[in-house]
């Protein structure tokens, strides 16, 4: 149900994203009276799933879900219609109108979806405000893993500032680290203030899910809900409602340290010390190789174990607000793609596809959430759209502001053979992040 939850939520986002992309192009083109013979979701080779037409446009939805298309007269794009070019240019046709009509046309799609991403940002932020972790209020301090371990971070560290500057949200301290090229740490250790040194090789471990740094929370009963498929607990006869307390009669001051236990006894049986109807049990159980016990239970929710922040806005508030967030997240996620030409950082090697995607929507519905993963996959989309590689957006741009610079016009045998270069290009990062995805199932 989870997994079905996530591709719900991961669908519809790309559909409404999709769908105010191509309607950019639709409106501008229809502004400057320009004819729009198609405008659908998804694609659509060979057959579609519904098509309807109205006036001069068909709209209709494909059943390849890999993003969608307005297909304008006169224009080299993926439908590659190559006997409309070879006839002589129409008044209605793209190829008719001006350099800076064309222009606008091209980039109508990716100011929809950056205006939408605003917008979007306004709207949460009105509904709902913005709650956040102050690093202050971390009071059990940080965990880390081996890899954190071995630049001299340790459990239980209050961080208190990141190149000496004090970082408000505690979880936006791992992404200062990677995207802004951070080399200290300072940290609350038993009083003392310490400084560490964030060693390079640091950030290409964190951008593949090593060295993170998240908060420490108290242990706590484990209430069991539910089993994996591979569960040593569930084999070895615990029960949903079961209520672990200890193991091997050992009580924990905090959940890492029960986790760790695990993990340096995974090669024998550990002894899990429950309650059952109110009864003391103890059963043994062997841990998997990578010390679990495939168990799911429930927690305390974050708010009743840290005194979160909460910031509302009245409806002009959350307007700069909004707009403000936005203009932040572009310049994050340029950050980030910036990391992926890095030798050092080796970011391409985390490139995800559509797996890596649907993963960061939650697998319950979360309005609050969902919006602000489709804001984030908006400006994502139009980040990627304007990047000058022929085929997308920013390629026709580029050969556009070559003609308006030159005020000579490429060739259309020229863009036909840069489409379909173009087009090479992005199947082969489509199949190389998608890749990535399978490997990393295999991997697990």
């Amino acid at each position: 149900m989870t997994i079905l939850v996530k591709i719900l939520q991961f669908v519809m986002s790309l559909s409404i994203l999709v769908i105010i992309h191509e309607l950019g192009h639709f409106f501008l083109a229809r502004l400057f009276k320009t004819r729009v013979e198609k405008f659908y979701l998804f694609f659509d080779p060979w057959f579609s799933l519904f098509k309807i037409r109205r006036g001069e446009t068909e709209y209709g939805v494909g059943w390849l879900p890999l993003g969608g298309y307005v297909k304008i007269s006169g224009m080299i794009d993926e439908s590659m219609d190559r006997e409309q070019m070879k006839q002589p240019p129409q008044p209605y046709e793209f190829r008719s109108k001006t350099s800076w009509q064309r222009l606008l046309i091209m980039t109508g799609g990716v100011i929809f979806n950056f205006v939408s991403a605003m917008l979007i940002y306004v709207m949460v932020l009105y509904a709902w405000g913005e709650t956040y972790l102050p690093t202050a209020n971390v009071k059990y301090g940080i965990v880390t893993d081996s890899v954190g371990y071995a630049i001299g971070l340790r459990n239980g560290d209050k961080i208190l500032s990141v190149d000496n500057q004090y970082v408000e949200n505690f979880m936006q301290i791992t992404p200062d680290i990677v995207l802004n090229n951070r080399k200290t740490i300072q940290v609350d250790r038993d009083g003392q203030k310490i400084s560490i040194e964030i060693p390079r090789e640091y950030v290409p471990k964190m951008l593949k899910g090593k060295g993170q740094i998240t908060y420490r929370i108290p242990f706590q009963t484990m209430v069991i809900k539910s089993f994996e498929k591979s569960s040593p607990a569930k084999e070895s006869g615990v029960l949903t409602g079961d209520e672990v307390i200890s193991l091997d009669s050992i009580k924990f001051a905090y959940a890492d340290e029960f986790q760790r236990y695990l993990q340096e006894n995974k090669t024998r049986p550990v002894v899990l010390n429950l309650i059952r109807d109110g009864k003391m049990e103890n059963i043994a159980v062997t841990p998997t190789s990578a010390g679990m016990l495939g168990i799911g239970y429930t927690g305390k929710p974050l708010d009743q174990i840290f005194d979160l922040k909460t910031i509302r806005y009245g409806f002009f508030q959350s307007i700069p607000a909004g707009i403000d967030k936005g203009f932040k997240t572009v310049g994050d996620y340029l950050k980030q793609f910036k990391l992926l030409f890095s030798k050092h950082t080796k970011a391409y090697e985390s490139l995800g596809g559509f797996i890596t995607i649907g993963k960061i929507f939650p697998g319950v519905w979360d309005w609050q959430s969902f919006w602000n993963l489709t804001a984030f996959l908006s400006i994502i989309l139009a980040v990627m759209n304007i990047l000058p590689i022929p085929a997308l957006d920013g390629g026709h741009v580029m050969f556009l502001l070559f003609e308006v610079i030159t005020g000579r016009k490429p060739s259309d045998k020229f863009l036909e053979y840069a489409q379909i270069a173009g087009m090479i290009l992005l199947l082969s990062l489509l199949v190389f992040a998608n890749g990535n995805d399978i490997l990393r199932l295999f991997r697990k």
